[in-house]
């Protein structure tokens, strides 16, 4: 999904809705520009391997051969369907193996993205990764809904949100902050400008690549530090 406008809030978020479930605080969340779709050099892996104030959302052994980091958005089609295709085989023959540490970085394309990376966050460390496959697997349910607020809300109380938990969790002003200053560094700093984009070891691939397409990227890497 690439990013061609400015994101505005009223583009998917109702006024209502947002008074009505408490999301004031994504009423901050700031205009994106197109980025550069390319830059004259690659980013160093010591430029990548920056964190923010968020902590890093990675699985895999630190010390893995191949570092794959996903920039993804939560309304991102694409970015379910290599969640849903792909990303289970990834995980299976690279990731539990030791070849392989997934760092998955949020790049939210609105708002309703945004909420859905605040509320996996809010679900704590050890749930994240779970929440987010829940969010992608169930993502025509709430993103594309007529209430996506409400959709979201009544999906994450599955993995035990409150409406409470819900609305305190999406007015964090500072977890807020630290998802903008993710997406805005890749932007800025990467020549991010559409999701899914990877950086495998460095080296950008743009688009939902399919299993088949990483190990072929990734067995010469694998081999190479092996």
């Amino acid at each position: 999904m690439s990013l061609t406008t400015s994101i505005t809030r009223r583009s998917l978020l109702e006024s209502a809705a947002l008074a009505t479930v408490g999301l004031a605080a994504l009423s901050l969340f700031p205009r994106l520009g197109v980025a550069p779709s390319a830059f004259s050099q690659a980013p160093s892996a010591e430029e990548l391997a920056v964190t923010g104030k968020l902590p890093e959302m990675a699985e895999g052994k630190p010390d893995a051969p191949v570092t794959i980091i996903e920039y993804a958005s939560m309304t991102c089609g694409h970015c379910a369907q290599f969640a849903a295709q792909t990303f289970p085989k990834l995980k299976s023959e690279y990731i539990d193996t030791g070849k392989v540490r997934f760092i998955l970085r949020e790049f939210p394309l609105d708002p309703l993205a945004a909420a859905g990376f605040m509320i996996a966050r809010c679900a704590g460390d050890d749930k994240y990764f779970a929440v987010v496959d829940l969010l992608f697997k169930e993502q025509k349910s709430w993103a594309y809904s007529d209430k996506p607020v409400e959709g979201l809300q009544n999906l994450v109380k599955q993995v035990g949100f409150s409406q409470q938990s819900f609305e305190e969790c999406l007015q964090n002003q500072e977890m807020l902050d630290g998802v903008n200053e993710v997406r805005q560094r890749a932007a800025e700093k990467f020549g991010v400008n559409s999701t899914p984009t990877f950086f495998i070891n460095g080296k950008i691939q743009r688009g939902a690549l399919t299993f088949e397409n990483l190990k072929q990227i990734l067995d010469p890497l694998v081999e190479k530090k092996s």
